[in-house]
């Protein structure tokens, strides 16, 4: 006898818990888990609708008191079994259970009193706004001055995108009621301010959306690739548009880093309160009366990061992933899956549109429009008139450390500096720690130390030994650089912090502001700081990739990139792609506006391919040294990887388990490589390996997955993690 575990429905309130149904023998081989079913439920046996989430042989109470499942349920074109198949798919492919998929895939539900539309309207003329919002930046009160600096270009805000995204006190809000400016009103109908969407389109821009509209019937994404500042967004609000006016819905994922408030006025200027958005720091009940209205039709456009994917919208008509090549799109807790393929999949079941976008698409992307799986269009101009990209400079810091120059800035980068706060004009240091783990770099020649049998560098391990993650291979920690000799070796790197105290003693006169995970830990960390520097309260800002992440600064018109190669030291294949995406990026916030803009790019590896790129504002001229390097090392997209990862508490028992696993699934077209200890080597008294298995697809690999999950032995768990 079978048993299935059964959610009743496919409400959120369901997922807290399962019932459990006979499965007769009848029905044996015709459900499955994710199978609709039609059940006998409560004291009544009233007949309801529910889910298979999984099937086993014991039953876990008495079998006497165990209700038969009824018969299959029909399966019909419904949100809740639209988002059941979508979690059943996610499942299938990235691996979990259906649970973790439909905790994924569904909002939790939380008890949320419906409140009624209330909007935040100015009562008086454009000019007093103005004249308060002067007052109010003046004396420094953030939170007044964000909540009238919208106001002084539109008539009203919504009133929860003040109190929950601009993080704006009711005492405030009733601050200025109190003076007479404002006015909460309550609305019963929708509100269209329809300002955003007056802006003229220039022809490249205008070619996008027409060919949007025409071939999105093709079924095929489409790739909208556009230098920094060529008016992406703008595409992307025309489009919107047209699909909210065939009575259709929208959805819109940006970076989590890039959803500022100024993004969603952005989109609430165009259309209204139909905007809806979701965020990290949200509360569950807020995320999940958002989903409810995106159910029952309040909202046509959802914003957010990738758990906006998921929104329940019964009719949707558009995808869109903006900065498509941001890892934060790709699901780091199981099930792992990555957000382009899941909105591949979305669209594709309810015949809708997928536009991705981004300035540096990610050699996936752009693969598939070079093959024709993507329709590829091009912004190739800015949108703002007069404006340019910027004058790039790369400088090889091992001149500066032979010249006898120690600094952290070069002589370049110390001049224009000077030069930037001279003319009253503002500078971002950007320092590219991203990914970064212990390697090995030479500051005479500039080398980092690579595993001889791959093109990857070692990672630097407390033991004082090398570590290749990718072929196992282990080498003694040099004393001396192995390439030219030079005692100048080391682990490289340094903080956000020491480099504003190194500016503030440069540059004494300057105003110095830091944006790294420290200074943004508040809820509206993100916010204060892109606002008082947006507003011009400091020269130079110093940050991470956060400050470099689609802010658009006008005065902003010198970066000075520190330390660029820290990146390519990172233990993975995709090290250089990821180095160019945050280079030119970073380069890209200069000179946005008319001001003439200047890149600094400070290195110890000038002639890298990936800097050189990126000093140029060259995408095509980085993808073509990438894909070659990715086809001749059989790395993905040319080939499908998976990641196995091994834990377990003894570490020679899971050792040897990796390698029984490694040598059960090699077979013709199949390469294993490891295992290896995992760059974190234990984490909890938990021990880590890990190996890498390459095949020419992901059908292979999900073969490979689901054989080593039938043969893993007991007391080791494996997580799988697929890269095409």
């Amino acid at each position: 006898m079978l048993y299935a575990d059964v959610i009743i429905d496919i409400s959120a309130a369901a997922l807290d818990r399962t019932f459990q149904y006979r499965i007769p023998e009848s029905l044996s081989g015709s459900v499955d888990v994710g199978s609709p079913v039609m059940i006998p439920f409560g004291t009544g046996n009233k007949v309801r609708k529910g889910y298979i989430v999984g099937i086993g042989n014991e039953p876990k109470f008495d079998p006497g008191r165990l209700k038969d499942i009824i018969g299959p349920a029909p399966k019909d074109l419904s949100i809740e079994d639209t988002m059941m198949g979508l979690a059943y798919w996610m499942r299938e492919q990235y691996g979990g259970t259906l649970y973790d998929a439909l905790r994924t895939v569904l909002p939790v539900r939380k008890k949320v009193t419906k409140q009624p539309k209330r909007i935040i309207r100015r009562t008086v003329n454009e000019e007093e706004i103005r004249r308060a919002y002067a007052e109010a930046s003046a004396k420094k009160h953030k939170a007044k001055a964000r909540l009238l600096e919208p106001l002084c270009t539109q008539d009203f805000i919504p009133y929860e995108i003040a109190s929950g995204k601009m993080n704006i006190a009711k005492a405030t809000i009733d601050f200025y009621v109190g003076a007479g400016l404002i006015e909460v009103a309550v609305t019963g109908q929708e509100m269209y301010s329809g300002d955003g969407l007056n802006v003229p389109l220039n022809e490249e821009q205008q070619k996008a959306v027409d060919t949007v509209i025409k071939k999105r019937g093709e079924g095929k994404p489409f790739l909208l690739f556009g230098i920094t500042g060529s008016g992406k967004t703008e595409v992307y609000i025309k489009v919107i548009e047209r699909v909210i006016r065939e009575g259709k819905q929208a959805i819109v994922l940006i970076p989590e880093i890039a959803l500022t408030y100024q993004t969603l006025l952005r989109f609430y200027r165009c259309f209204g309160d139909r905007v809806g958005y979701v965020h990290s720091k949200m509360a569950l009940s807020d995320r999940y009366l958002q989903c409810e209205k995106a159910r029952n039709g309040e909202i046509s456009v959802m914003i957010g990061p990738r758990s906006a994917l998921f929104t329940p919208f019964p009719n949707l008509g558009l995808i869109v992933i903006d900065e498509e090549q941001e890892l934060s799109y790709h699901s780091e807790t199981t099930p792992k899956y990555y957000s382009d393929e899941v909105a591949i999949k979305r669209t594709r079941d309810c015949g809708a549109a997928l536009v991705l976008g981004s300035a540096t698409p990610s050699v996936k992307s752009f693969r598939r429009a070079e093959t024709g799986a993507y329709i590829l269009l091009e912004l190739t101009k800015r949108a703002r008139e007069g404006a340019e990209l910027p004058k790039a400079e790369i400088v090889d810091m091992r001149e500066e450390l032979t010249s006898g120059n120690r600094s952290i800035f070069s002589r370049k980068l110390r001049q224009a500096m000077t030069e930037c706060l001279n003319a009253g004009q503002q500078a971002m240091l950007f320092l590219n720690r991203r990914g970064f783990s212990g390697f090995l770099s030479c500051r005479s020649c500039g080398e980092v130390v690579k595993c001889p049998h791959c093109d990857v560098s070692m990672t630097v391990h407390r033991s004082g030994r090398l570590t290749c993650h990718y072929c196992g291979h282990t080498a003694p920690l040099p004393t001396v650089c192995p390439s030219c000799g030079s005692k100048y070796i080391a682990a490289f790197g340094t903080g956000t912090q020491k480099i504003e105290e190194l500016v503030k003693k440069e540059f004494p006169q300057a105003r110095v502001m830091r944006m790294d995970a420290d200074t943004t830990k508040g809820k509206d960390g993100y916010e204060t700081i892109l606002s008082a520097f947006a507003e011009g309260k400091a020269d130079i800002l110093v940050g991470t990739q956060m400050i470099v992440k689609g802010h658009d600064f006008g005065n902003v018109t010198l970066v000075g990139v520190l330390a660029a190669d820290l990146s390519l030291g990172v233990s993975e294949y995709s090290a250089a792609e990821r180095t160019f995406h945050l280079l030119a990026q970073a380069a890209g916030r200069a000179g946005r506006d008319r001001l003439p803009g200047q890149v600094v790019i400070q290195t110890y590896r000038p002639d890298h391919y990936a800097l050189i790129a990126a000093a140029a504002q060259d995408y095509r001229m980085f993808y073509a040294q990438e894909i070659r390097f990715r086809k001749l090392a059989n790395y993905p997209p040319c080939a499908g990887m998976l990641r196995v990862l091994g834990l377990g508490k003894d570490e020679a028992a899971l050792n040897e388990a990796m390698k029984t696993l490694a040598e059960a699934v090699k077979t013709n077209g199949v390469t294993v490589l490891g295992p290896a200890p995992d760059g974190m080597r234990y984490a909890m008294d938990i021990f880590r390996t890990v190996l890498y298995v390459k095949a020419p697809g992901k059908d292979a690999l999900i073969k490979v997955r689901d054989r080593l999950e039938q043969i893993v032995p007991e007391g080791i768990t494996l997580q799988f993690e697929f890269s095409e």
